[in-house]
């Protein structure tokens, strides 16, 4: 007999006890962004693989190693998505949202996919929360959606939040920096990876995102972007830092930070938080001025930023199961009867708002009260079959461990007797 079937390595079950959490998150995440004017857009999670080639760049590791790319049966080369504002930018060009509202504030919650190593902290199918601005070159926006993520971090109760910013320049003063860099790699190319190697002729700044030590000790006495900054970039990042400085969120600029997608421009940050002695990024984005026009629109520019999901929900202090909403009532009920009757009981008081669960398979009283106490109910309704002759039952309070007897004669009888005895416990714990 074949065994059971285990999930992808790599792709992880998001289980009952753990999904409470993640929506808990989610809704706060819709909460806080649409404070701010920032609206939801779904998009698909599969795209022409040209529009990531086109828009996060041939020569990064996503494109280059990472995606789940295949050829359909119309000989269509089909990517899953990788990340999430290439995709929202399509949509947003393939619909003309910018004869809508020169200015679009939108968010996307979902998965992504890269085929990365699976390992602590690395899914090759994983969530983020994306949000993009679109269509104001002003440095007050990149300040704006820096605030906004904070705030929206803070909210949640991550604590240790640790801000980076720096600056990747403009079309006219990164050539510079880019020769340079090339220019300084060409003497210290024993030290470089093999991927840092053919990165160092194609993409010299790719360098200064590898992870591996031998390239980070090259690339910390490499020349710093920040002086090489025309005035414009210069002027811009100054009134983003201003910004952030109004509302009291202490920074760090980086001047090695580049992202790992080349269609960043001026403005770069990232969100880490201490764990395990070690700083890990929950959350990063940056200004592409140049996508748009890149994917074949207009010269419009954006900003935006993505957060790890994963990571975000194992920062939310509260423990998973402290967001389950517990069934208000059990409703045990003995004999074949009262077992209908409580049926049709418990699926009334459903349709009526009410969170009820009861008893199957002629199961014993004292099996019944133990799930009703394993499900954490606030009260159990017992019935059998003198009680449905009687047109009574139990009414149990199952933390004060008392009860009483409440009519069957009515269910909107039933359903107002219930809501009461809720409200009273709910106001007991409030």
């Amino acid at each position: 007999m074949a065994g059971t079937i285990q999930s992808v390595r790599g792709f992880k079950d998001i289980l009952p006890g753990e999904v409470e959490k993640w929506r808990f998150v989610e809704e706060k995440a819709r909460e806080v962004l649409e404070n701010f004017g920032v609206r939801e857009i779904r998009v698909p999670i599969l795209e022409k693989t040209e529009l990531f080639q086109r828009g996060i760049g041939e020569a990064t590791d996503i494109v280059e190693k990472e995606m789940y790319t295949f050829v359909d049966k119309g000989r269509e080369s089909l990517t899953l998505r990788p990340e999430a504002t290439a995709s929202v930018i399509r949509a947003y060009l393939q619909h003309s949202l910018d004869a809508r509202d020169p200015v679009a504030k939108l968010f996307t919650i979902g998965p992504m996919f890269r085929r990365e190593r699976p390992q602590k902290g690395r899914l090759r199918q994983f969530h983020q929360i994306n949000v993009e601005f679109i269509g104001v070159s002003d440095a007050l926006i990149d300040g704006e959606i820096i605030i906004l993520l904070m705030h929206l971090l803070k909210s949640l109760g991550v604590e240790g939040l640790h801000l980076e910013l720096n600056s990747l320049g403009c079309d006219a003063c990164r050539p510079s920096f880019r020769e340079a860099i090339k220019e300084f790699l060409e003497g210290r190319k024993e030290g470089l990876c093999e991927d840092c190697l053919r990165r160092s002729e194609v993409n010299p700044l790719r360098v200064f995102d590898c992870k591996v030590e031998g390239c980070r000790e090259v690339m910390a006495e490499a020349p710093r972007l920040p002086d090489f900054l025309c005035d414009d970039c210069r002027s811009h990042f100054e009134t983003v830092g201003e910004c952030i400085r109004m509302f009291g969120i202490p920074f760090e600029v980086r001047a090695q930070m580049v992202r790992g997608l080349d269609y960043y421009t001026r403005t770069a940050f990232e969100v880490t938080t201490e764990s395990e002695g070690a700083q890990n990024a929950v959350a990063g984005g940056g200004r592409y001025d140049r996508l748009i026009a890149e994917l074949g629109g207009p010269d419009i520019p954006g900003v935006g930023f993505a957060i790890g999901m994963e990571r975000l929900v194992s920062l939310v202090p509260a423990r998973a199961d402290s967001f389950v909403r517990h069934p208000d009532l059990f409703i045990a009920a003995v004999g074949e009867t009262p077992r209908l009757r409580a049926f049709e009981i418990c699926n009334h008081l459903r349709l009526a708002g009410i969170r009820a669960e009861m008893g199957y398979e002629g199961k014993s009283l004292k099996s019944q009260m133990k799930r009703s106490d394993k499900l954490r109910c606030s009260f159990t309704l017992i019935i059998g079959d003198r009680e449905v002759e009687e047109k009574r039952a139990y009414l149990r309070d199952m933390k004060k461990a008392t009860q009483e007897a409440v009519s069957l004669e009515s269910i909107d009888g039933i359903a107002k007797t219930i809501s009461i005895k809720i409200a009273g416990r709910k106001e007991e714990i409030g």
